[in-house]
């Protein structure tokens, strides 16, 4: 393999861009104590709500399907009695003026701008006069594949700059059956592409802020593009969120002695991007010459998905950090709830209360424009509260400045360090809401990015956690307003085939149903529980037998799981949603191939393409 097709992971990025020491002696001692302490303590971890988290699973086939084994094709594997099919794969135009995908060039800007974004990530359904429309997120792109055509894998050219950035963003396009198969309707009236450069308004209590002023935007209210969009969430009111992740990689310096502040350096904001070179091209991704714009991403912007002509808008009220997902619920009170974590390790899980009540058949669009921004911080005994992050609280400025720097108010107020937060789903029955930890090599090794400890513990009860768990909690009565939760583990991942401590997993693992680092998560509507991976998949070592990435089904009044879906080599599964009948499920598989070990959809000699596919019944019954 040549070295460009060597991507560094964005953790891996952020690593190389701001390495710290790990700790040794007795602080290292006392972690690796409260890890086996902890271990010994795993098996109490479900009885806070009495739900048997930790029991041991049922019978094969009790969820309806027969389970899938774990594998390493480079194909999709669903369980007998069900199909799938590809909807659309990154490059399929959207309109009649685009051109085909061309595996040989990977495409150009401009039929990238016509086209499905790439790498595929969280995504919903919108419906509309019996119309389907789908809103799916491009995260980013793999280098070493959409500039394939080069001999260096990298951008060489102004206008391999502009196909990047077209690949990022959000597609949003209807969708219709033939003759059994879902596929896009090119040139819809719903069809648009936004991507890193599509204006968007800056709402919220930063908005207007010095430190959003730009010398492209002196008033601090409009900002260019939307990339690294990761996880999701939809509106009651019928709007798209759409979650702003890794955006620091894009930004480098033309000054290799600019001197980056801390609060640069708290967000992973570095001298050198990640290898995309769009400074070079757009001089707002220099940070020596525009040193505010990186404060101008990282935050939940919400879409009408069916108004092409409306402009995104940037919700600042719900804080500047790497957003995974946005699960969005209404209180028995009226205020709407927004839950969040910033996928980094050792940072936090955010919950937004809106000020304002959601009342059904008014005007709702301005609930996610003010409202309280807290953190959570977990105890030991299976308590936790909501810490509000306030100028009071925090000893910050503003609401403005807490919404900039989200990462230093949640550190100023003692928060919890996590396993890095990644989706969160709540339950669409009880007020019951699930996070998803999915790994963290540094837990009791060292610190996060602001100096805060990571101690074992907690909702992080293994050190140099490889394998990733599931916390969930339940606010004091059923109030999602509340200020305190308890807590427990749903499941904790791990291998009982290669480990017997705690590195086994909780009592709900077993060698038929394992796997690492639970990443997407969403709930259908009978209240199943859908865990999807992003993990490591070479089947071997402490990974030995668990395979590609895959999708889970998980019953959370039992504990039970079962896997459901095995995606293709090298792919991260991400994102679901379904039809409006409920008989197709809609998946994500994202960067297959990304290390160069795959050819899926097309096989052969053709590019490896991320995907959403159609998962159906052959019965035709519901599936969710």
């Amino acid at each position: 393999m040549s070295d460009h097709a060597r991507e560094l992971s964005f953790d891996e990025f952020d690593e190389l861009n701001d390495p710290r020491d790990e700790p040794t002696g007795f602080e290292y001692i006392l972690s690796r104590r409260h890890f086996l302490a902890s271990a010994t303590a795993l098996s109490a971890a479900g009885a806070f709500f009495g739900l048997g988290a930790l029991r041991p699973t049922h019978a094969a086939g009790s969820f309806g399907f027969e389970p899938v084994a774990a594998n390493s094709l480079d194909t999709v594997t669903v369980p007998l009695d069900f199909s799938w099919h590809t909807v659309v794969a990154w490059g399929d135009p959207l309109w009649s003026d685009g051109q085909p995908f061309d595996h040989a060039t990977r495409g150009t800007g401009v039929s990238q701008e016509r086209a499905f974004g790439d790498n595929n990530d969280g995504m919903s359904s919108f419906f509309v006069d019996g119309r389907t429309v789908l809103a799916v997120n491009n995260e980013y792109v793999n280098r070493s594949i959409i500039y394939g055509n080069r001999a260096s894998g990298l951008p060489e050219n102004v206008d391999d700059i502009r196909k990047g950035k077209a690949g990022h963003g959000v597609s949003i396009f209807e969708i219709e059956r033939v003759e059994g198969a879902w596929r896009p309707v090119i040139d819809s009236p719903f069809n648009w592409r936004i991507t890193a450069d599509t204006p968007m308004e800056i709402t919220g209590p930063a908005r207007s802020h010095d430190l959003l002023k730009t010398t492209g935007d002196a008033t601090g209210t409009m900002a260019l593009g939307t990339w690294n969009n990761c996880g999701n969430g939809k509106t009651p009111w019928g709007t798209y969120l759409t979650c702003e992740e890794n955006f620091n990689g894009y930004f480098s310096s033309s000054n290799p002695d600019y001197a980056l502040s801390d609060a640069m350096k708290r967000y992973g904001i570095g001298l050198k991007d990640r290898g995309y070179a769009w400074a070079t091209a757009d001089e707002r991704f220099d940070i020596s010459k525009h040193p505010n714009e990186p404060n101008r991403a990282g935050y939940v912007v919400e879409i009408d998905p069916l108004a092409p002509a409306s402009t995104p808008k940037k919700r600042t009220a719900l804080g500047r950090f790497k957003h995974e997902n946005a699960e969005l619920v209404v209180a028995d009170n009226g205020h709407v709830v927004v839950y969040m974590g910033d996928d980094e390790r050792g940072e936090f899980l955010y919950r937004f209360v809106s000020e304002g009540r959601y009342v059904e058949g008014s005007d709702n669009a301005d609930l996610l424009e003010a409202g309280t921004l807290s953190v959570a911080r977990f105890a030991e005994d299976g308590s936790g509260e909501w810490l509000a992050l306030t100028p009071e609280t925090t000893g910050m400025a503003s609401a403005a400045e807490i919404a900039v720097m989200t990462r230093m108010a949640g550190s100023a107020v003692g928060a919890t360090t996590m396993d890095r937060p990644e989706w969160v789903a709540a339950h669409p029955g009880r007020a019951e809401i699930y996070c998803c930890l999915t790994n963290n090599k540094n837990r009791g090794k060292k610190p996060n990015k602001g100096g805060d400890p990571t101690p074992v513990g907690g909702p992080n009860p293994r050190a140099s956690n490889i394998y990733g768990q599931i916390v969930r909690w339940r606010p004091a009565g059923g109030d999602h307003t509340a200020a305190s939760f308890e807590w427990d583990l749903f499941v904790i991942a791990g291998n009982p085939m290669v480990h017997d401590d705690a590195n086994a997993g909780s009592g709900n693992i077993n060698a038929d149903n394992m796997f690492n680092s639970p990443d997407g998560l969403v709930f259908d509507s009978k209240g199943g529980l859908w865990i999807q991976s992003d993990g490591n998949y070479s089947n071997e070592g402490d990974f030995a037998g668990q395979g590609n990435n895959q999708m889970l089904y998980a019953n959370p009044d039992s504990g039970e799981i079962q896997r459901f879906l095995v995606g293709p080599k090298e792919c991260e599964v991400t994102g679901l949603c379904w039809s409006a009948d409920r008989k197709t499920m809609f998946v994500g598989l994202q960067h297959p191939g990304e290390k160069g070990g795959s050819r899926f959809p097309g096989g052969g000699d053709t590019a490896p393409r991320s995907t959403v596919i159609a998962v159906t019944r052959d019965d035709g019954g519901e599936i969710g």
